[in-house]
């Protein structure tokens, strides 16, 4: 197992991290969260080369995708950066990369009613909300579960709300900032209580931000 105890707060810079191996010779990942060697719970950062693809398989307790760079494809679409995607359990796909992307992916960690497929490109999404204070735009959620990105404007200081089943979070552009240290793009944070001291952004910063989904 790997960083399973939703006690604890972590922080992975994955900019620091090296590719390791998957299943398929052409896809490689950055393993942040992990229960089992090859199944269920985990969370990743995944590296499709060019050219890269999986046999079909299903996705019995779902999986959920952020395109970081890239194009990545499977059997009903392409999907570019700042595609956000929600296979449901039960669904199956053939994923594959033409000119190669990298994703964050999060796998078995649905609630098993929680039967919508979701296609958002946030990019979009953030266009439509335009603001210059931080906004908050949804782009999922079941019951106490949900998934949204934080927009904040250079400047203006992030917040983060502490929330019953805690907070997970991905810093999809930009970077964040305490009094001790920085938090780069693609830099992981999964923490049952959001204390932390957040300066003012030096730069437009975008967070994909999860919360009350922790088995706490």
């Amino acid at each position: 197992m790997l960083n399973m105890n939703f006690q604890e707060s972590i922080i992975i810079q994955t900019e620091k991290q090296e590719w390791q191996p998957s299943p398929a010779s052409t896809v490689f990942r950055k393993q942040l969260a992990r229960e089992d060697k090859e199944s269920g719970h985990a969370t990743s950062i995944v590296q499709y080369v060019a050219g890269a693809s999986f046999p079909e398989h299903p996705h019995p307790t779902g999986e959920e995708i952020l395109v970081l760079s890239g194009i990545f494809s499977d059997e009903t679409g392409d999907f570019g950066s700042g595609t956000y995607i929600r296979n449901p359990p039960g669904s199956h796909h053939a994923p594959f990369s033409k000119d190669g992307c990298i994703i964050f992916v999060k796998l078995c960690q649905f609630d098993p009613a929680d039967r919508q497929t979701v296609r958002i490109n946030i990019f979009e999404s953030l266009e439509k909300e335009a603001s210059d204070k931080i906004t908050e735009v949804s782009l999922h959620q079941f019951e106490s579960k949900r998934t949204s990105l934080l927009s904040i404007p250079a400047g203006e200081t992030p917040y983060l709300r502490n929330k019953p089943g805690g907070v997970e979070l991905l810093i999809v552009s930009g970077k964040l900032s305490t009094h001790s240290e920085d938090w780069p793009v693609n830099t992981w944070i999964r923490t049952p209580h959001c204390d932390y001291d957040l300066q003012p952004v030096n730069d437009d910063t975008i967070l994909l931000i999860k919360s009350g989904h922790l088995p706490l």
